[in-house]
């Protein structure tokens, strides 16, 4: 990585503003879905080098949670400084409203990508009807922790795919959209051949959209790639992580190994990129431990999407 040519990328978002960059982004904002296709799904060199990435880079605030519970407002802004321009949210702030994380977010330039939150019935339900309003945005993804039992049998799986399908079902009645994330033991290949998630999309409504953890999907012994591939019409966002991703029996019982800056693992983001063909797909970086200073690590994550061409910080109307 050419650390000077990062560092002049970052000070030229603060010369400019990343505020003045989200007036630019007007309507676009929601523009969370596929684009067109393009050919045969690549890029070429001349097509990359004029209209730049496809994708966009976010980040889940779950990364600076240490942070945010100390200072919210100083906190984003630190986010923006590093070059992201979006973020995916959870429920951090218990004694703040929505509507005043939303003004913060804004005052520190940064514009919501997706909502990471409970399953959206009952109560949770409304808490997400809220959080859309007050940030914006339209994609509500259950963040799937702990791990459900029921997950284990084929008729546990009937059960949850049922939860999920009334989920979608009351947001697409609100004008949203309800997408799934994965943790390990949903891609975790059983005796039979076969891995829970697969059951599970056999079950669920077609409207539901997929989060795929590259990460937890390399820890359950699965090729990230693969995964993208074979469910890419619905997948919008990935979470983007490193690290060695090692499988251990007792993995939900253990604090989770330090992750590493992206680039600097052992996930193959080349293939996992190119595994997105030519529909648009949010690049969300996340860290769920690491050893290093945090905001180090998600600027360096940043600068390798966008010093390979895998991501841009803006998203722009197809």
């Amino acid at each position: 990585m050419d650390s000077k040519n990062s560092y002049s990328r970052r000070e030229f978002l603060r010369t400019l503003g990343v505020g003045s960059a989200y007036t630019l982004l007007g309507s676009s904002v929601l523009l969370a879905g596929c684009s067109s296709k393009q050919g045969n799904g690549t890029q070429t060199d001349e097509t990359m080098s004029q209209a730049g990435p496809l994708h966009t880079a976010s980040v889940q605030l779950y990364t600076f949670r240490n942070q945010l519970n100390n200072e919210v407002q100083d906190t984003l802004q630190r986010v923006a400084d590093l070059g992201y321009q979006f973020v995916e949210t959870y429920d951090f702030a218990e004694d703040i409203s929505y509507d005043e994380v939303g003004q913060m977010l804004r005052d520190a330039g940064l514009s919501v990508s997706s909502m990471h939150g409970e399953i959206p019935l009952g109560e949770a339900g409304e808490r997400a009807l809220r959080r859309a309003e007050a940030y914006n945005n339209d994609k509500v993804i259950w963040h799937g922790w702990p791990e459900d039992e029921r997950y284990q049998t084929e008729d546990g799986i009937k059960e949850l795919a049922e939860i999920y399908n009334e989920a979608s079902e009351f947001m697409q009645s609100n004008g949203l959209q309800f997408g799934l994330h994965n943790h390990w033991w949903e891609m975790r290949v059983d005796e039979s051949g076969s891995y829970p998630f697969e059951k599970l999309v056999n079950y669920i409504n077609d409207d539901i959209f997929f989060e795929i953890d590259t990460y937890w999907v390399k820890t359950a012994g699965q090729d990230p790639a693969e995964i993208i591939r074979k469910y890419r019409d619905r997948v919008q966002f990935l979470h983007i992580k490193d690290g060695d991703a090692p499988w251990y029996e007792d993995l939900g019982e253990r604090p989770h190994d330090p992750m590493v800056p992206v680039g600097q693992g052992t996930l193959d983001f080349d293939s996992i990129v190119e595994a997105c063909g030519d529909s648009h797909t949010w690049m969300v970086v996340e860290l769920d431990e690491s050893d290093m200073d945090i905001f180090q690590a998600a600027g360096e994550s940043i600068d390798y999407l966008i010093d390979n061409n895998m991501a841009k910080a803006e998203r722009t109307t197809a």
